[in-house]
């Protein structure tokens, strides 16, 4: 077992917070540094006696960490990244791995061949009753996967500019590509749509992103998947979930802040309820495996999350033309 004890975290928004929220409650590790540009931030971020850096090149340089987080816009994800696992240090990436394919694809080979563990944060992938359901369609063959990521959510100003964030699609709708690779297998082509009409939009800042769509994708298994998203006004209700047909079963997975699992198979009823937070449990898992020197144990490996992420691009490259697109 290895020693992973001191923590650094680039980048000072809200998920890093979040992050930072979940460390701070852990008794075997400590954030020992903070790095934004805007140094406020990351000052307001940092706990007590932790350093404080406005480039991630400068904490690198001057602190001996033993995991990173990073916690930036997906545009920059690849440097600090590609740095800190050349290093042997253990990196916990905020997803989506990254904006582009070349980018992604420079993390994994960073992380193939590191002797560090990286973990790419969909969270929803570490889901206890994920894995009930998985064990309860084995041997069965899904026919449909309908996920639903409708609500709120807090704005960036780079999540506005598709060319930095992606948009709903990969910012948002990746967690639901990610759920239904999980549940039906890799995907072989998409389809996609966008409503016209603005909702958190409509009131505010504009970018030039989709408030809401709907996206269509099919399975090399030849199962098919629909995720519908909406990106709604402030106050108004959350709906995450995911609904699953199979042979001989029907179920539906409760997301964020319910976490479980009801339906019917083989006619039975099942009932399940997650007993910890897929965050909490996503980054206790890749704690357990940077310290076992493991990193095929994370929920989500950079290579994993590359081929969410060429899932993403191709809905987004359907949304633009209208196209069906391979993936």
């Amino acid at each position: 077992m290895y020693a992973v004890r001191r923590i650094g975290i680039v980048g000072a928004g809200w998920i890093a917070a979040d992050h930072a929220v979940v460390l701070a409650k852990r008794e075997d590790v400590e954030v020992v540094a903070v790095c934004d540009m805007e140094r406020t931030r990351a000052e307001q971020l940092a706990p007590p006696g932790a350093s404080v850096y406005e480039t991630w090149e400068d904490l690198l340089d001057s602190e001996p960490v033993d995991a990173l987080w990073v916690c930036l816009p997906p545009l920059h994800h690849r440097g600090p990244t590609v740095e800190a696992l050349g290093r042997g240090v253990h990196v916990y990436l905020e997803k989506p791995i990254a904006r582009s394919a070349e980018d992604a694809d420079a993390i994994v080979a960073a992380a193939d061949q590191s002797e560090a563990v990286c973990a790419v944060g969909y969270q929803w992938h570490a889901t206890e009753v994920l894995d009930d359901l998985r064990s309860t369609l084995d041997g069965q063959s899904v026919s449909l996967v309908v996920g639903r990521s409708i609500g709120p959510t807090g704005t960036r100003p780079w999540f506005l500019d598709r060319a930095q964030g992606g948009g709903n699609v990969l910012e948002r709708g990746s967690h639901q590509i990610d759920l239904a690779r999980v549940i039906a297998g890799d995907v072989v082509h998409v389809q996609a749509a966008a409503s016209a009409v603005l909702l958190a939009q409509a009131t505010g800042e504009r970018g030039d992103i989709e408030d809401a769509a709907t996206l269509v994708l099919r399975h090399a298994s030849g199962a098919l998947s629909t995720i519908v998203l909406a990106w709604t006004s402030a106050g108004q209700p959350s709906t995450y979930e995911v609904d699953v047909a199979a042979s001989e079963a029907t179920l539906r997975l409760t997301l964020d802040p319910e976490f479980s699992l009801a339906g019917v198979s083989k006619g039975e009823q099942v009932e399940a309820r997650s007993r910890e937070h897929p965050f909490e449990r996503s980054i206790a898992r890749f704690l357990e495996a940077a310290r076992a020197d493991d990193p095929t144990r994370v929920f989500c490996t950079p290579s994993d999350a590359a081929r969410t992420l060429a899932v993403a691009n191709a809905c987004e490259q359907a949304l633009a033309t209208g196209d069906t697109v391979a993936v």
